[in-house]
This record gives C-alpha cells, structure tokens and sequence, in this order.
C-alpha cells in the first residue's frame, strides 16, 4: 500500500502546528491591516495636527484634541500589543517546527512551502490560484491523516492554477504590477521566464513553476493573453483542454508542513474532482504514456484514500456537477478492493 498512517502523536503534532499557525496568521493580518504605516504629530501654521500615513500618502485625522490624542494612543499600543504577539507566535512556531521534524512530519518541499505562503500574503490563494499536480497529493494526504509514499509524491514542478474569471483587484498592488514572476523572486531570485510570453519560470536548481489556465469552451475563436501582473515580461498562463473541470470544482484549504516543519496553507481541488481528473488524463492516448501510468496511479489512490478515510466526501455529490457524469461513473472502478490497513510490526527502531 503507497502509503501509511499517522500515529496518535503525529496527528496531535500536526493539529498544534496548524492551530498555532492559523493563530500567527491571524496576529501578522491584524498588524498589517489595522497597524499599518505609521502616525505621528504634524505642525501646519503653527497648530498641531494627527496625521496617518498608509499606502504612500498622508492623511490629517484632525487638529490635537482629547480625542486625536486618544486615537493615536490607542494606534501606538495596539500595535505594539500586535507585535508582541506576532513575535511570540513565530518562536512558538519555530520550536513546534523542531519537534515536526524530530517526528519525521515535514513533507513539502522548502521552496513550494515558501512559494504558497507568498501566493497567501499577495492574497492570490482561492479564488484566483490554486495548486494542482502531484503538488496536490500533500494536502490529500494531510485530509485522510496518512503519509503517502516518498516516490510517488516527487515531482520537480509546481502546477498553479489560474482562474481568469477572478477579481484580482484585491491582490497586493506590488504584485498587481510585477506579477507571478516578481512576487517568485522574493522567494528565489533566480526564478526567471522561459521563453518569451512564457507560463514557465525556472530557478537555478531547474525548480519549475507552471502557470496554467481552462483551454477557452470556443477553440477557434482567439482568446487574450492571461497574466496576473501587468509587467509585460509576467507568467502567460498556458490554455489546457480540461482544467475547467477542476476551476469549477469546489475547492479545499489544507494547511502541510514543509520539510523544515514549518506550516503553509494551500488550495486545491476537492479530492474527487482530483481523482476523476486524473483518471480521465490516464485515458487520453495523446497524452505521453509515463504521464498516464502516473496520473492512473495517483487517480486509483486518492480515490481510495476518500473511500477510506473521507467517506463523507460520495462521489454522486452534486457539487461535482462540473464534471461529466460520464467521469463521474468511473469513480467506482478507481477504488481498490484492498481496504486492509498497514502496519509496522518491526522490533527496532529506523537506525
């Protein structure tokens, strides 16, 4: 079986990282939001003013009075308050890092953690991007509370999944201009496009990043170049034949551990939607034929890892409306007839 289950530890483990995570997430947003820029006191002819300064522009919040004097005050306290809790959440997530990976819980790699939590802080998370590919396979994982195979979860790439009918007016508005590609090189500055108008950037260690988008319902007619940000030289998301299935499936938050322990959140498409898609790419005979082995594997275990440990989750439900019925049907024969569960009856440790 191409994979195992998580002991009562680990799961306790795993659950306290994420509630700690979600508690510093909170922290930072309040920091950045209520607390942002600064505010101080102004002299304008010869009188005392209140002044906020945010997003590049100062603002007057009045004359000095009881009650400007109050609210900066409370602004001045307030954040420092914030501060104090953002700093003892991130230590407290620093040591609960150390003990995930004494506990071997860490599974993402590094560098796709640090891209996901990039993609959250630009606010280009659910509904304008999310994570699909092997990539994928952490978070389903992390759903049925086992650990999937090592070989099966390898991948060199990461596949975003670019919904186009989003808004994107409230992403960061420096990745609003700089795109996918900028906000990659905060993460490694060695990301670089391939190709031009290319959907693929490249760091130095060949790590790859695939922007990709539903190929239009109209194959003739011409359809706009798709980008995030508006620098000419962005990610151009390239057109696929059936990832319109996935954009409108119901998706998923699933917070995963990187490989160092530390937590990111990511977005993906309802498992099921995953295991049909993929059941169906195993079918195409265009499609290369190492390609469709792996995508029939990893559509024969997901479907299993929802039969067993997601049963709530019935592949009849109509919040799969999005997907073919004649794809729907299959999802019988992706299910294994094995349902034993795996255990490790070894006298010594892993030396």
């Amino acid at each position: 079986m191409p994979y195992r289950e998580l002991d009562d530890e680990q799961a306790r483990q795993l659950i306290n990282a994420e509630q700690v995570f979600d508690a510093y997430r909170a922290a930072r947003s309040t920091l950045q939001s209520r607390f942002a820029g600064s505010m101080a006191w102004k002299t304008v002819d010869g009188r005392s003013y209140l002044y906020r300064f945010k997003d590049g522009v100062w603002k007057s919040l009045g004359p000095r009075s009881e009650e400007t004097e109050a609210i900066h005050q409370r602004f001045v306290d307030g954040r420092s308050h914030a501060k104090m809790r953002s700093t003892s959440l991130a230590q407290r997530l620093n040591r609960i890092a150390a003990v995930s990976r004494a506990q071997r819980l860490g599974r993402m790699p590094v560098i796709a953690a640090r891209i996901l939590r990039a993609l959250s802080d630009a606010r280009l998370t659910e509904p304008v991007v999310a994570t699909v590919g092997t990539n994928a396979l952490f978070a389903y994982e992390r759903m049925a509370g086992v650990q999937i195979d090592e070989a099966v979860l390898e991948t060199a790439d990461f596949d975003l999944l670019y919904d186009a009918r989003a808004s994107l007016k409230l992403i960061v508005p420096e990745v609003a201009a700089s795109g996918v590609v900028g906000l990659l090189r905060k993460v490694d500055h060695s990301f670089e496009v391939m190709g031009k108008r290319g959907f693929r950037a490249a760091n130095r260690d060949g790590y790859i990043v695939d922007l990709i988008t539903p190929a239009p319902k109209d194959p003739i007619r011409p359809s706009e170049a798709r980008q995030i940000g508006r620098d000419p030289d962005d990610l151009v998301a390239v057109e696929i034949f059936g990832l319109a299935w996935l954009v409108n499936s119901p998706k998923v938050r699933v917070t995963v551990l990187d490989l160092r322990g530390y937590p990111a959140e990511m977005t993906v498409p309802d498992p099921r939607a995953f295991a049909l898609h993929k059941a169906w790419l195993s079918g195409r005979p265009d499609r290369n034929p190492e390609k469709r082995r792996r995508d029939g594997a990893q559509a024969r275990l997901i479907a299993e890892l929802v039969a067993r440990y997601l049963p709530h989750l019935a592949f009849d439900d109509p919040t799969l409306g999005a997907l073919p019925k004649a794809l729907r049907d299959q999802a019988a024969t992706l299910t294994s007839a094995d349902t034993g569960r795996e255990t490790n009856d070894a006298l010594e440790p892993d030396w």
